[in-house]
């Protein structure tokens, strides 16, 4: 049975998340909080399995609660916020930073249409984040600056580097971007899943800890070396190749698996646009997203990789990706942005 500790201002909303959470067979709600104080003298008197965290509250934010939990007694705290203007993102991502797992949307009511999907998202991801086993892997200095290698070898190095990732996907970004140097000799292109209204959050939070240049994809754009470039809410997001050069496209065609973005598509469009001359990775994440078009990748000949299951905090699509085949190298998060580095130089031939 998962004890779930609900952290969160409104009376409304707890009852809301409660009868959520109740209804299912294998969790229980032990308490609820009504302020961020309240919260951390129940998180030690409780001791739950997971938390769901409010973010603006009374006393305490969820920040301070979260910096507190994880500096005396580790517990999984889920983010559950409403997303209602930058300062809420900001706090929310400061939480992210400090040891919360993930973040969701936060339910408005019977009568949305969008309701029943939350439901699912919010019983999903605390099923996934109580089976997470605390250790501060985000938290070891990350001061270092990766080193550019040396070129070697026959064949061109990578032109672009598709990235897929879901949850943990924030704190995985977070300490690779922060050590790649600006001058990075090729663009990113990112599909995070995370809740709608969020990712505009997630770029500014990770902008102010890298010099490379953090931005949302616009259709049409053609990605530059040193920039990081988000698939915005809601789009999927694909590179096509025009008279030589590499495009961003954005669309709206059908969820896949439930996700749109999807990392599929943008890994099966870089198979294309850039076989051979491209790399693909998944980073942690729930679900099998992006195995597929992985696996396309390297069937035309691109380098792909995944992180691996001790530095991931849901080891979903990682391992799918594994179990297809579809990853040349399995790298732990510590090494990740050396490896991004290294693809670089040129393949060597044959």
């Amino acid at each position: 049975m998962i004890r779930v500790l609900i952290i969160e201002d409104s009376l409304v909303v707890t009852r809301l998340l409660t009868a959520i959470i109740d209804r299912e067979a294998d969790m229980t709600v032990i308490g609820g909080a009504r302020d961020g104080a309240e919260g951390v003298r129940m998180a030690e008197a409780l001791q739950p399995d997971l938390i769901t965290m409010d973010i603006r509250m009374p006393v305490m934010d969820g920040f301070e609660v979260t910096r507190h939990i994880m500096a005396t007694r580790p517990t999984p705290i889920v983010v559950i916020s409403s997303n209602v203007d930058d300062d809420e993102l900001r706090i929310t991502f400061r939480a992210i930073e400090e040891g919360a797992l993930a973040v969701i949307e936060k339910p408005e009511g019977l009568r949305s249409p969008n309701f029943a999907s939350i439901c699912d998202h919010i019983v999903g991801t605390i099923r996934a984040m109580a089976e997470v086993k605390l250790v501060r892997r985000f938290r070891h200095s990350l001061a270092r600056r990766a080193r550019m290698p040396g070129r070697s070898g026959s064949h061109e190095g990578c032109k672009v580097l598709g990235l897929a990732c879901s949850t943990g996907g924030p704190q995985a970004l977070h300490a690779i971007l922060r050590i790649l140097p600006g001058d990075l000799p090729f663009p990113i292109v990112v599909v995070q899943h995370i809740s709608s209204g969020f990712v505009g959050g997630l770029v500014k939070w990770l902008a102010d800890v890298t010099k490379l240049r953090i931005l949302l994809a616009e259709d049409g754009a053609i990605p530059q070396p040193g920039q990081v470039l988000f698939a915005p809410d809601d789009h999927h997001i694909r590179i096509r190749s025009e008279q030589g050069k590499l495009m961003i496209g954005l669309d709206r065609s059908q969820p896949i698996n439930r996700f749109r973005p999807s990392g599929n598509p943008l890994f099966t469009s870089l198979a294309l646009a850039a076989p051979g001359r491209s790399a693909g990775g998944v980073l942690t994440g729930m679900g099998n997203d992006g195995a597929t078009g992985l696996l396309a990748m390297r069937n035309a000949g691109c380098h792909t990789f995944v992180q691996d299951q001790a530095s991931s905090i849901v080891f979903g699509m990682p391992g799918e990706a594994l179990a297809l085949d579809a990853a040349e190298a399995v790298i732990s998060l510590d090494r990740m942005a050396d490896h991004i580095l290294s693809l670089a130089n040129p393949r060597p031939a044959g």
